[in-house]
C-alpha cells in the first residue's frame, strides 16, 4: 500500500541542487497524488523562480527515489508556477538552515 507519508519522507531526502535544502522544507512540493491500484504517483511541484533551469536536476532524483518505494510503478513530476513560490512556504528548519531566523 502506497502511503503519502513514505513518499513525503523520500522527497524530504532530496536537496535543491543550488541551495542544498530539502525540496520539501523549501516548500517546492505542492501536491502528491497516489493511484494505489496502478502504483502511480504524481508529484506537483514548483521552483523558486520561473526562470530557474533546474527542473530536470530535481525531477530525476524525485523519480529515482520514489520508484524505489514498494508498490510504486511509475512517477510523474509536473511543474507549476500557480501559485508562485514565496519564502512563506519554507519550513522553520529551512529558514533556520538558510539563516533567516
Amino acid at each position: 500500500m502506497l502511503q503519502k507519508q513514505a513518499i513525503s519522507d523520500a522527497l524530504k531526502s532530496i536537496p535543491d541542487p543550488e541551495i542544498g535544502v530539502s525540496i520539501v522544507d523549501l516548500g517546492l512540493i505542492y501536491d502528491i497524488g497516489i493511484d494505489e491500484k496502478r502504483g502511480n504517483v504524481r508529484v506537483l511541484m514548483t521552483l523558486t523562480s520561473i526562470g530557474c533551469p533546474l527542473f530536470d536536476l530535481i525531477a530525476t532524483p524525485i523519480r529515482d527515489a520514489l520508484e524505489k518505494l514498494p508498490g510504486v510503478k511509475s512517477v510523474e513530476v509536473d511543474l507549476t508556477f500557480e501559485p508562485p513560490w514565496t519564502m512563506d512556504r519554507m519550513s522553520k528548519e529551512a529558514k533556520e538552515q538558510l539563516g533567516f531566523i
